[in-house]
């Protein structure tokens, strides 16, 4: 089997593994970083969002392939790293405004909102109600108005 390198929060790894397994499984079943959630593993659900050099991305639809050396996934594990403090400001705000019921969706939900307020941030704005409904990840204890809650405080702690 093929050798693939990368880095996953802030750590360079190299695994073993044929090129077309997806990087869900890699993380999950290789690295035990279990985070990233399988909710639907056709991109669709949101559950496994992490970074992926920044940006949001769904390792379910991604093969280990797809990476090269230099590339960086962070997953919630590492979110934390990427600032100054135990938690995230997005992951302070999650926890002030007690989003989370089951807590399966919550790890997708707080990445795609750390990128969804990077670019609203980057564009020079504040968050609106639009850039919110432009995350599509899927909850199913339906806790959407606490979810909106915390993104719009985590993006004011953020900025």
């Amino acid at each position: 089997m093929p050798d693939h390198t990368f880095l996953v929060n802030g750590e360079r790894v190299t695994v073993d593994v044929e090129d077309d397994v997806r990087l869900l499984w890699v993380l999950r079943d290789r690295l035990g970083i279990t985070g990233p959630k399988y909710g639907c593993g056709i991109n669709v659900c949101k559950a496994c969002t992490s970074h992926l050099n920044g940006k949001a991305f769904n390792p379910c639809a991604v093969p280990v392939s797809a990476l090269r050396k230099k590339d960086e996934i962070t997953t919630i594990e590492g979110l934390a790293d990427t600032v100054d403090g135990d938690l995230h400001p997005m992951q302070e705000a999650w926890l002030e405004f007690d989003v989370a019921q089951c807590g399966y969706c919550q790890p997708g939900q707080i990445m795609a909102a750390v990128d969804k307020v990077r670019q609203v941030q980057e564009a020079g704005r504040e968050i609106t109600d639009d850039d919110l409904d432009e995350i599509r990840n899927i909850c199913r204890c339906g806790t959407y108005f606490r979810i909106r809650q915390a993104i719009k405080a985590g993006a004011a702690a953020m900025g």
